[in-house]
């Protein structure tokens, strides 16, 4: 046919196509994730970076090292997310049995794996600090005949 686009009977521009509304659709997809009931909340854009991050002051209370903690595990999180949007775009657009559909939903989620709600192991105890000093049980203070008798006279 005169004017038709090479390979136009096989569907190939179709597909072109598609995997172009499938490029724009996940390069606009975004995911949240709350964590520490609700104390940390993260936004991640479609390359999993994090676009937005929220604490509030009761997620202090965490500590340092919790806060750290649950921060990047809310990013976690959130990034699993996006590979279940990435599964709904590709359905609605190539089609999830395409090799295009199979190669970006495998991307995904190598990169971002689903996370378990909660650690597999809880997290060891912190290292103690010796802030406070220990003390001996009270003891009189000595003479240096604290045996009656002085071990020094021999």
């Amino acid at each position: 046919m005169l004017g038709a686009e090479p390979g136009a009977d096989s569907g190939v521009p179709r597909a072109r196509g598609a995997a172009a509304a499938l490029a724009d659709r996940v390069a606009t997809l975004s995911a949240s994730a709350n964590g520490a009931g609700g104390a940390v909340a993260v936004t991640v854009s479609s390359s999993g970076n994090v676009t937005g991050l929220e604490v509030t002051d009761e997620a202090l209370a965490l500590g340092g090292a919790g806060l750290a903690v649950e921060i990047l595990r809310t990013i976690r999180r959130a990034q699993s997310g996006l590979a279940d949007q990435v599964e709904a775009a590709i359905a609605d657009t190539v089609g999830a049995e395409t090799e295009t559909g199979k190669a970006v939903l495998d991307s995904f989620t190598q990169r971002f794996r689903t996370v378990p709600e909660e650690p597999v192991m809880p997290a060891p105890p912190p290292f103690p600090s010796f802030q406070n000093t220990p003390t001996l049980p009270h003891q009189p203070p000595g003479n240096g005949y604290e045996s009656g008798r002085d071990s020094r006279a021999r």
